[in-house]
């Protein structure tokens, strides 16, 4: 019996019909070959006995060594039959086979100390070589990670909790239902998070704590400009809470990831809902039927109390929201609202994108000539500009506005918004800078300081002389929303630059951090100061200085500004709160958690002093009605 070497590098028997091979008896005892035909046992001829103590190959040798052993022990070979078997064709192997049998069919024999196992080809048989391989679940990549465990029971409640919250609280106004709504959606994100074995970091509570401080500014503040500014930055945060990361990919990509798994929560959710449905089948009815009697009882003995006394009966109708069948299918779709937006925030906890992981070579490095020669040409230019902005704050106004042929007005608003973009071009140079910067020496690194750090102290005077010149157009045409926006994005800029400086002395490690800290601390304190009071409070005191005022302009202000305008004499006072009133009185029948402080303080001030309806406050001029881009202060 002659031996070849198999593709896996294993002996393969050679068998030819002069020598069939041996039939190994197929061991009792292995349940996975029950289906295998068993062959005789005894393959000697009739009439001679094998003795008893004919001691057995082992189960780990070779075909021709067991061979060998046999006929050492039983003397010479018998004759061959008559006819030789019919060699059976070639098998698969069964799926079942152990794995150290399926690692031998496909490369040979197992190593040393390997289990050894009888398999489907008896003791020491290795099939022949097979191209099929049982279906490897694939390595996760680089940004994803590896699919999370189906939901917790809890995760599922809260889940749950979130969606019935967004059906019965949201609806017509923002207010505190927006804090409440993300309270159960907080708990279904770490509750997931829990389950996946993730730990609550620092960074990730400073997150989570700016998210539900962004969310007061809606039961504050009745405008809602600051309000969408506030819950998009609060989803920001909410994105690098559940993701994790201190890089700029994670800063930048963070939200994204969060909108990244709507689709995947879905269906993570819907498994894990059929696999516990199916373990706790038997809990099912007794649950219900707690619930709905629960209900009933709430039902019967409220509508009971609500008609033996009317106050209750208010208490009641502004506790319980509005879910009439005129409702119904707006109330559906708030509901699964919140539930697809509650399986993102759980799916998100339990397997988040690494964005991290995702790197971004550096730029070549330049030589110094070639980097540094347009920036100090660039500082140059900062510094003539800043010297003839210093000039004209100390006292030059005259002079300038005699060469230019500008009004003050004019040169106040033209000036603002090219300094305004020349700051922010200016943070695009710096970032594309530093990527091409020499850092090869210490020498190099003292240049990119000084160069950058020249230009960031010069880019503070344009931003301090854009902040003076927006000071100069309200003074000439008092404060409106734009105005006041830009000019607080304005000082944000500023704080950027300053955050840049400091990054470029200490390290740029928490840089990223930082910058995402200091624009939702500018949100949040955008939104508390209520923008639309500081508006009218200025508004007010130009009138009180000048005797000018637009009132048509600040009838269209939210319910933050009826403290400031109110102090305004008749008629004017009634003319800017004559639409104010109407909105407060339509609005009147939302329930408490729909409704702002800001609103709340308005109709006390408004019940007290009400709003004359029988004076006149005039028409729009052709010009503003005509031309939507008239200044309503230039007159």
């Amino acid at each position: 019996m002659a031996a070849r070497t198999g593709l896996g590098g294993g002996p393969v028997t050679d068998t030819s019909p002069a020598e069939p091979p041996k039939d190994d008896p197929q061991p009792k005892d292995d349940p996975q070959l029950k289906a295998t035909p068993k062959p005789k046992d005894n393959p000697e001829p009739e009439g001679k006995a094998e003795p008893e103590d004919k001691p057995q190959p082992e189960a780990g040798a070779a075909p021709e060594d067991a061979a060998a052993a046999g006929q050492r022990q039983s003397g010479p070979a018998s004759p061959a039959p008559a006819a030789p078997p019919q060699a059976a064709p070639p098998q698969a192997v069964p799926p079942s086979v152990a794995p150290a049998a399926r690692a031998a069919a496909v490369g040979g024999p197992p190593g040393p100390g390997a289990p050894r196992h009888p398999g489907a080809y008896g003791p020491g048989g290795y099939p022949p070589y097979q191209t099929w391989m049982p279906p490897r679940k694939p390595a996760p990549s680089r940004l994803r990670p590896a699919a999370p465990a189906r939901p917790t029971a809890a995760t599922l409640w809260a889940v749950l909790g979130t969606a019935l919250c967004s059906a019965l609280l949201l609806g017509a106004g923002a207010g505190v239902n927006l804090l409440l709504v993300a309270v159960p959606a907080t708990l279904a994100g770490a509750f997931a998070a829990l389950a996946a074995g993730r730990r609550l970091r620092p960074w990730t509570l400073v997150w989570a704590v700016g998210a539900a401080g962004l969310l007061v500014v809606p039961a504050v503040s009745d405008a809602g400009w600051p309000t969408f500014l506030a819950v998009v930055t609060a989803i920001g945060l909410t994105g690098f809470a559940l993701h994790g990361g201190r890089g700029w990919p994670s800063m930048l990509f963070g939200p994204i990831g969060l909108f990244d798994s709507v689709g995947t929560g879905m269906m993570w959710g819907w498994r894990g809902f059929r696999e516990r449905a199916g373990s706790s089948q038997g809990r099912w009815g007794p649950l219900l039927r707690t619930i709905l009697i629960a209900v009933g009882l709430l039902v019967v003995f409220g509508a009971l109390f609500a008609g033996a006394d009317a106050a209750f009966a208010d208490l009641l109708g502004s506790l319980i929201p509005d879910i009439s069948l005129d409702q119904a299918p707006w109330r559906l779709l708030l509901f699964l609202l919140g539930l697809f937006g509650a399986l993102a925030v759980a799916r998100t906890a339990a397997a988040p994108l690494r964005w991290d992981r995702l790197t971004f070579s550096p730029g070549r490095a330049r030589g110094r000539l070639e980097w540094a020669l347009p920036l100090v040409v660039l500082n140059l230019l900062f510094a003539a500009f800043n010297t003839v902005q210093l000039t004209v704050l100390f006292g030059g106004y005259d002079k300038v506005l005699s060469e230019t042929g500008l009004t003050y007005a004019e040169y106040a608003r033209q000036g603002f918004w090219q300094l305004l973009m020349a700051t922010l071009l200016t943070l695009g140079v710096i970032g594309l800078a530093l990527r091409w910067a020499p850092r090869a020496d210490a020498g190099d690194r003292r240049l990119v300081r000084a160069v950058l750090g020249t230009l960031c102290v010069l880019t503070l005077v344009v931003v301090a002389s854009a902040l003076r010149r927006m000071d100069l157009y309200v003074d000439a045409y008092g404060l409106t929303r734009l105005r006041i926006s830009v000019a607080t994005m304005e000082i944000w800029l500023g704080v950027a630059i300053l955050l840049i400086m400091a990054a470029g002395i200490w390290g740029a490690r928490l840089l990223p951090r930082a910058l995402a800290v200091s624009a939702a601390g500018f949100v949040l304190a955008f939104g508390l100061i209520q923008p639309d009071a500081v508006i009218a409070q200025q508004n007010v005191e130009r009138h009180d200085r000048l005797g000018k005022i637009d009132v048509r302009y600040l009838e269209g202000l939210s319910a933050d500004a009826v403290p400031a305008l109110d102090q305004l004499p008749e008629p004017l006072r009634s003319c800017a709160l004559r639409d104010i009133a109407d909105r407060l009185r339509d609005d009147s029948d939302e329930a408490w958690y729909e409704t702002s402080l800001s609103e709340a303080r308005a109709r006390d001030i408004l019940a007290e002093r009400e709003v004359s309806r029988s004076v006149s406050c005039g028409s729009p001029t052709r010009e503003e009605q005509y031309d939507p881009d008239a200044d309503p202060y230039a007159h």
